[in-house]
């Protein structure tokens, strides 16, 4: 394993998927100076990433490196409803409301409807 001494602080991440489950594909990735792998659980099955970091530690103890691996935890996903008239143009400045009690097919220049029912429990005004 890397020796504390010759540590990095900057890391090169790469992100598995589909593309990198080929044995030879993902130790090349991992020989060349990844040094974190990122397992996006928005995508793919927990199978998925358990093989997926198993073949990280397997190939890592073969090239004698210590390569992290993090996990993108997926966040709650916000959508807005829909527009009466199809769709809105904004400007910069403008007080436009997410209003998870509006109906679909109501949202206007103003305010539209969010299917996020704890969104204003979580959030103020001002907040950006």
């Amino acid at each position: 394993m890397t020796n504390q001494h010759n540590y990095r602080r900057t890391k090169i991440v790469a992100t598995l998927g589909p593309a990198t489950d080929n044995d030879s594909k993902l130790e090349e990735l991992l020989a060349s100076g990844v040094n974190v792998v990122r397992l996006n659980f928005s995508h793919g099955s927990a199978q998925d990433h358990i093989q997926r970091a198993q073949k990280v530690r397997l190939i890592a103890e073969k090239l004698q490196r210590y390569i992290s691996i993090m996990a993108d935890l997926q966040g709650p996903k916000i959508r807005i409803s829909s527009f009466a008239e199809g769709k809105v143009t904004l400007t910069q400045g403008q007080t436009f409301t997410l209003d998870v009690e509006l109906a679909p097919g109501e949202g206007n220049s103003n305010t539209v409807g969010c299917d996020y029912s704890a969104l204003p429990g979580e959030v103020s005004k001002d907040d950006l």
